[in-house]
């Protein structure tokens, strides 16, 4: 056996070390051509930044007399805002033991002060927005608020009380910071 031969057979072929550099950088390429391709996917999924710009929203409550509605948006959504008049507030505190409440929830429950209501108005249904903030506006037997598109029938609460709606209005997080601004979100 020559000296070539010993020399060529103990030392590895250049093609093999050459080979493992072109699997590195091709597996590399192909995870980095993923990310690439997956990530609008997922940036997608955040919320847009209009949305987020609205996380909380200061409503000032002065210029809404009593008895008044009054429709504000946040995190694009309708939050219906009520002045609650004292005929209002026996009304909804009188149909807190009804036992025909599909979702049953005290009024005590549903607002921080009695005089204020705020609700989300978007019906737990099929997302409809309920008619009853404007003055001609049907409201159903209860004082509150109606959605035409199925029948659902909320009371002066924002609780559901006829038609096909599983729950009650929705009540945002909010805050008073004083006697006369809320803070929503």
């Amino acid at each position: 056996m020559s000296i070539e031969a010993k020399i060529s057979s103990s030392d590895p072929p250049a093609s093999t070390n050459r080979r493992d550099f072109l699997h590195i950088t091709t597996g590399t390429a192909a995870i980095v051509g993923t990310a690439a391709t997956l990530w609008p996917f997922i940036d997608s999924m955040r919320p847009s930044a209009d949305i987020s710009a609205v996380a909380t929203i200061d409503v000032d409550l002065t210029s809404i007399e009593p008895g008044q509605r009054v429709t504000v948006k946040w995190r694009g959504r309708p939050v219906f805002i009520v002045h609650r008049t004292e005929a209002l507030i026996a009304q909804a505190r009188a149909d807190d033991a009804n036992p025909n409440l599909i979702d049953p929830a005290p009024d005590s429950t549903r607002v921080q002060r009695p005089e204020w209501l705020v609700v989300v108005g978007v019906c737990t249904h099929l997302g409809c927005i309920p008619l009853g903030q404007s003055d001609g506006d049907p409201r159903g037997p209860f004082g509150g608020w109606f959605c035409p598109c199925h029948g659902s029938i909320y009371d002066s609460a924002g609780r559901v009380r006829k038609g096909p709606a599983p729950r009650n209005l929705e009540v945002p997080p909010y805050v008073f910071q004083d006697d006369l601004r809320v803070r929503i979100g």
